[in-house]
């Protein structure tokens, strides 16, 4: 089992990572000339942050089905 402190820091990592791109997405967006290839590779890099972020999460939070 990983580490709780190593996968709640790499949690916050993605996080921070994410929201970045989120905001470099929209700064991109608002300057008017940008390149719609970069803006797909962007949010398809946010896209697997998301999906690695959920990953971590569920690892963190036990299982409740009972």
């Amino acid at each position: 089992m990983e580490d709780i402190a190593a996968l709640k820091k790499k949690l916050a990592e993605l996080s921070a990572e994410h929201r970045d791109l989120d905001d470099e997405i929209a700064r991109i967006i608002n300057d008017g000339a940008f390149d719609q290839v970069e803006i797909q590779r962007l949010k398809k890099r946010k896209l697997t942050l998301k999906d690695q972020i959920l990953q971590i999460e569920n690892k963190l939070l036990p299982d409740i089905i009972a």
